[in-house]
């Protein structure tokens, strides 16, 4: 399983060469990824390009860009300037969001989200493969092409984690991204649905990243409280609760890798037999010598 950062905390309070450091950085601590959510006024794909002018190796990527907001058309174009930018090391992860977010921010309505996936990624893939696309669809309609930067499309992932979701990653994609999953679920409800999805369509077997808190510290109580805290919205929208549920679970705390070295160790260890090809930590700490410690004990594992 390869490690990577999940870097989306610092997009709290966005800097673009706070962002670039954190990346370099990780590049030469010898991290395999780096990974930016879409949550802020800063744009991860154009982010992510810029990053790519300024490494060389570590492989890059959106977890995720959510599809609402943007037509397949501008989705495509974002995706093959960072694929240019960053030499052919960008994964485009996108995902449908949530109905809460969907309808009170973008105030648009929640309709189909399967068929809206399913047009989305009718029009992204030929674009991103060819340049040219020729859809009409019921959510997504786009039927012309253009000139790409690179003939190298990046790799399609999806935030999939329902049966039907999973399998349309299954098919068409090159796997899923997860949050809010930990283990039993992976083993039990994500690995079994996309990986048969992908060997019904002769694809190979599909990425599955996992990512989560990590906190290496000698006092794992209070640092879960916290973790709970921050990040209680998650066990609330529906599609988390529901894989929370599988796993038996009240929040994001409670899959949290955090505790003593050899908990984290054996945290990882566990879900990479679940099946998880990635991990991507979101790394955290009470002070700077609990973060070296949690970075370190990643890279150990790596």
């Amino acid at each position: 399983m390869k490690i990577g950062i999940n870097a989306s905390d610092l997009l709290a309070r966005p800097d673009l060469g706070t962002i670039t450091a954190a990346a370099a950085a990780a590049e030469a601590d010898g991290f395999a990824s780096f990974w930016l959510a879409q949550t802020s006024l800063l744009d991860a794909q154009s982010t992510l390009a810029l990053v790519g002018q300024r490494t060389s190796d570590i492989a890059l990527g959106t977890a995720v860009v959510p599809t609402w907001s943007r037509h397949p058309h501008a989705m495509a174009a974002e995706a093959l300037t960072a694929q240019a930018a960053s030499g052919g090391r960008f994964t485009l992860g996108i995902g449908l969001s949530h109905r809460p977010v969907v309808e009170n921010y973008y105030k648009m309505e929640w309709r189909k989200p399967v068929r809206h996936m399913i047009d989305y990624l009718d029009i992204l893939l030929p674009l991103l493969e060819t340049g040219q696309s020729s859809h009409e669809g019921e959510i997504f309609s786009f039927v012309g092409g253009g000139a790409r930067p690179t003939d190298t499309p990046p790799k399609v992932m999806l935030a999939a984690l329902g049966d039907q979701m999973l399998r349309v990653a299954g098919r068409r994609a090159d796997g899923t991204i997860l949050w809010c999953v930990g283990p039993t679920t992976i083993e039990r409800q994500i690995r079994p649905i996309i990986s048969a999805a992908a060997d019904e369509a002769g694809r190979g077997e599909p990425s599955i990243v996992c990512s989560l808190p990590v906190w290496v510290t000698a006092d794992p109580q209070p640092a879960r409280e916290l973790i709970g805290k921050m990040l209680a919205i998650y066990a609330e929208l529906p599609s988390y609760r529901a894989m929370l549920d599988i796993e038996g679970v009240h929040g994001i705390a409670d899959i949290s890798l955090v505790g003593s070295n050899d908990e984290v160790v054996e945290g990882l260890a566990r879900i990479a037999e679940a099946g998880a090809t990635d991990f991507t930590a979101v790394v955290m700490g009470g002070n700077p010598d609990e973060v070296a410690a949690s970075r370190a004990t990643l890279l150990a594992a790596a």
